[in-house]
């Protein structure tokens, strides 16, 4: 029989033991975020930016799908009939869902004057596609590395860009800084200070300016004394820091791997990832795999070999829970969204019948419990969230309203 008095005294003893670790879980790691994740992040250098980009990527992307639509219909296979009219669909609406102007390896250096126009022209730009309804839903810019010889650089970008962007009467909904080539925990807290400065001489609420880790340097993965620095770096950056994006090439050179087996698959990507992955869970952080530098352009040979490359790393990427990457070419757009489209179409009936059994207690072939009830949940989500899946589709599947959908697959603490 339980012996109440004792229960109840032990209790309260425990509660006040463990009371700090309780505040601090729910401080450290949160959940996952309610928000859409973008599927991808399309980097373009800063010199080439206009208020116009967006829908033109989205038209050139739509020349090469209707050009070599039989090329990529035979990579999506028998999906390609529901697949590739969703993924036109997605090109008119939606061509880029994150955009990130860079002002880093893809831009280069140049002198302060020159590199002064193109931030101001950038976010000149970005303002008016705000105000015109031709900006992505997610965007930012990639400033340099705050190591000591780009770090004034950097600075300078960063505050010119939100200063012109601001005054231009443009907004930070769903805007992020990436800092790249992040070497120790010390960088993290003084983009922190950096982002506090910034707000205040802005006139910014305090923690609306955010950013993202690019992890794309041993020592962001390892530290000197064998710890996982990334796992750091994400809480010194006191829930400023959004996302941890995988740098493929820069990390792979690095780690002195020769130039033709750099790739997003190759094992040491494989093993920052991994520490990334572990690192961020529970955290709220997401996570963005990198890029492939192999680019569907040229003759329809060309262009298959690259589809086939980029949608066999969109696909590995999700299996393995990196729901986001880098794409550089609007070439890329299509195969992107096709890889998506059909790896969530595939995936969405067996898990939605899963997912309803278990809510209707129905049990079944599986012995689910509530985590993987979150993952299913999570899929049909992010299927949702991106275009592969219509509403309609999945509450015939499931049976559950949207919003209790989201709240199963991202639940909070606290």
């Amino acid at each position: 029989m339980p012996h109440p008095d004792l229960a109840a005294s032990l209790t309260a003893e425990l509660d006040g033991l463990l009371r700090a670790a309780d505040a601090e879980l729910v401080a450290r790691f949160p959940g996952e975020l309610p928000g859409r994740q973008p599927v991808h992040t399309v980097y373009v250098p800063a010199d080439v930016v206009d208020a116009g980009l967006v829908p033109r990527w989205g038209r050139e992307a739509h020349e090469v799908l209707a050009g070599h639509r039989p090329l990529l219909a035979g990579l999506v296979g028998r999906a390609a009939d529901e697949v590739l009219p969703l993924v036109a669909a997605k090109l008119d609406r939606e061509p880029v869902e994150d955009l990130r102007i860079d002002l880093e390896d893809g831009y280069g250096n140049r002198t302060d004057a020159e590199e002064d126009g193109h931030v101001r022209a950038a976010a000149t730009a970005l303002a008016r596609a705000q105000r015109e309804g031709a900006a992505p839903p997610f965007s930012g810019i990639r400033v340099k590395s705050l190591e000591a010889p780009t770090r004034a650089r950097s600075v300078r970008s960063l505050t010119g860009f939100l200063t012109d962007l601001l005054e231009a009467g443009g907004h930070l909904d769903g805007f992020v800084v990436t800092l790249p080539k992040v070497t120790s925990v010390a960088q993290v807290e003084a983009m922190v200070l950096a982002c506090g400065r910034v707000e205040d001489a802005l006139g910014l609420d305090s923690g609306s300016l955010r950013f993202e880790i690019q992890v794309e340097t041993p020592q962001s993965v390892l530290g000197p004394d064998g710890t996982a620095l990334v796992a750091r770096m994400i809480h010194a950056g006191q829930g400023r820091v959004g996302g941890l994006h995988y740098g493929t090439y820069d990390y792979s050179a690095f780690c002195g791997i020769p130039a033709p087996f750099q790739a997003a698959d190759h094992p040491v990507a494989d093993h920052a990832k991994l520490v990334m992955q572990a690192a961020a869970a529970g955290t709220g952080v997401r996570l963005s795999d990198g890029s492939t530098n192999v680019l569907p352009v040229g003759p329809p040979v060309q262009v298959r070999s690259a589809w086939v490359v980029h949608t066999g790393l969109v696909r590995r990427a999700l299996e393995r829970g990196y729901y986001q990457g880098w794409d550089l070419h609007p070439a890329q757009l299509p195969s992107r969204f096709a890889a998506t489209y059909a790896f969530y179409r595939e995936h969405a009936p067996a898990a939605a019948a899963r997912l309803r059994a278990y809510l209707d207690g129905a049990g079944g072939a599986v012995a689910d419990e509530p985590a993987t009830a979150r993952a299913l949940s999570d899929l049909l989500v992010r299927g949702l969230d991106c275009g592969a899946l219509l509403a309609d589709e999945v509450d015939a599947l499931v049976g559950v309203p949207a919003g209790e959908l989201l709240a199963l697959a991202r639940p909070r603490r606290g």
